[in-house]
Parts: C-alpha cells; structure tokens; sequence
C-alpha cells in the first residue's frame, strides 16, 4: 500500500477587498505568501504545499513567485474557490487535504499536525506513527481548529487549519450549490443538516454507528479558550500587528505560536493595534462575485 499523500493547499490571490495585494507585502524583507508557505512546510505530518492561486491576469505576480521559490502551484477559478481547491487536489493526487489561506504568517506547523493526527484520531504527540509507512484509516470526514458560529473557536485567528479527506472534498465539490459554500471551501460539509459534530476535548473517536451519509466533523479545540486573539491580515491594522510581532522576533519565522502569544500577554497594547477589525463571517460572498 502507497504513503499517503497529505498535502496543504494555500489560496492565495492579490484581490483582497480590505487590504488588495496583501499576499505579498512585505514582513521583515519576505513577502507574507512566502512567510506562510516556509512555516507551513515545517509540519511534520506534510507531504508537500500548493499554492492555489487563479488564472486572473492580477494574480501573475503570485505565480512568478512561486516560479522564483519552487513552490507548485495550480490556477483556478477565481470565485469558485471549491472548484480551485479540488482541481488542486485531484492534479496533485491527494489523499488528505490542508486547507490554510495565504494570509495567516504566523500559522504554526504544530497546530497543523494536531489537525492533521486528529483525522486518524491521533494526537501529534505521536509523530512516530504509521504515517509514514501507509495510509492508517481516516476516521472523520473533516477536523478544524476553527468553525464559524454557533460553534466557537479556541485557537487564535490566524492559526487557522482545515483537514478534509479527498472523497469528502469530491462530494462536496459536486453538491455544495450555494455561493457562501463554493466560496469558503468546507461550509457544506460542516452544515448541520449533513454533519455531526464532536470535540477534541471530549473525544478523538467518532460513533461507529454513524450513517454513510453524514459527514464526520472534529473540532479541534484547546483549553483555555483563546479564540478572541487575532493574528491574521486582512486590514492595515493587522499588518501592522504582525509587522511588529516579526520585528520582535528579529525577522525570523522559526517561533511558534505559543512565543507569540507570550509576547502579546506581555505586551497587551500589541493586540488592541487591530482590536477593531471585525471578522468576516462564513456567509459573506465577495460583492465581485456575480457568478
């Protein structure tokens, strides 16, 4: 039986509506495309990224630099980012899929292998599993560290990391027909009306007796709740927070996602710099988007 094949798609696009080009603006002398990139390839449960970026003239710069840094990349739809996600998938024959979005630089290659193990219904404390050596059972259909409301979030924003298995993604990419759904990627299989939901902190092992029609979703949370730190970019105000985290670091990206939470408990007048910038919801469609 073959490894499998566990590989992180990053989206990525220079169109932001809040903050356009921000992918590649710079953080300590690297563009952020490249910050995320370099600590995502640090996760030791990996088999590789992809940058998943669109055939928009726009988004040119993003693939000369993935040209320039050897990264793969495919080129997709530009609303449709379901379809550019499992167009991405199936090219690259994945079995299991890493969702992260190009604007999360301080996104930690542990939490991604804690998602990750949590699929099989590891912890990553066992990095010296059969991973390595073929494809153990997939036990859920999609694990998170985040889920939009009513659910809550304990990880910070900006550490966000979505597993999904392929056949999962495939059902998903052929049902899912609401605008909200193809553009976020996942919604359709975290939807009440299909899944059944579980905590990590209550469980890795979800009922055996669930239907074969009802997607098997994990939360991955963590104690204590901290989902109310935001550590991504989507305005000036986080570029500027995580500029100054960068700089404290000296530029270098080898810190974990613990150091900087440190850093801003020491240091709280670094999180009210974006302490106003609301979260976009699941439901929000880009306003671009007449499709």
């Amino acid at each position: 039986m073959r490894k499998s094949n566990i590989l992180a798609i990053i989206q990525a696009r220079m169109g932001s509506s809040r903050l356009p080009g921000k992918v590649l603006l710079d953080i300590s002398g690297e563009p952020m495309l490249v910050r995320v990139a370099e600590r995502a390839r640090r996760s030791k449960t990996l088999d590789g990224i992809i940058i998943a970026t669109t055939v928009d003239p726009s988004d040119n710069p993003i693939a000369s630099l993935c040209a320039q840094r050897g990264y793969p990349f495919y080129r997709g739809s530009t609303f449709d980012v379901l379809d550019r996600y499992y167009q991405t998938a199936r090219k690259y024959e994945a079995d299991v899929i890493v969702r992260i979005t190009g604007d999360c630089p301080v996104i930690d290659p542990h939490v991604i292998d804690t998602t990750v193990y949590a699929i099989f219904g590891k912890t990553s404390h066992k990095l010296e599993s059969d991973l390595s050596q073929e494809i153990p059972e997939l036990l859920w259909d999609f694990t998170a560290n985040r889920l939009p409301p009513p659910w809550r979030r304990t990880y910070p924003i900006g550490l966000d990391t979505e597993v999904c298995t392929f056949r999962a993604l495939e059902r998903t990419w052929r049902e899912a027909d609401q605008p909200h759904q193809r553009e976020h990627v996942m919604p359709y299989i975290y939807d009440p009306a299909r899944s059944v939901h579980f905590s990590s902190l209550n469980t890795l092992l979800p009922p055996a007796d669930l239907p074969p029609d009802i997607f098997r979703v994990l939360q991955v949370d963590h104690e204590p709740d901290l989902g109310a730190l935001r550590w991504t970019v989507d305005t000036a105000e986080d570029l500027d927070l995580i500029r100054q985290i960068y700089t404290h670091f000296d530029g270098r990206d080898g810190f974990s996602w613990l150091d900087v939470l440190a850093l801003v408990q020491q240091n709280p007048e670094l999180a009210r710099i974006n302490a106003s910038v609301l979260h976009k919801s699941v439901h929000d469609v880009d306003s671009r988007n007449h499709s």
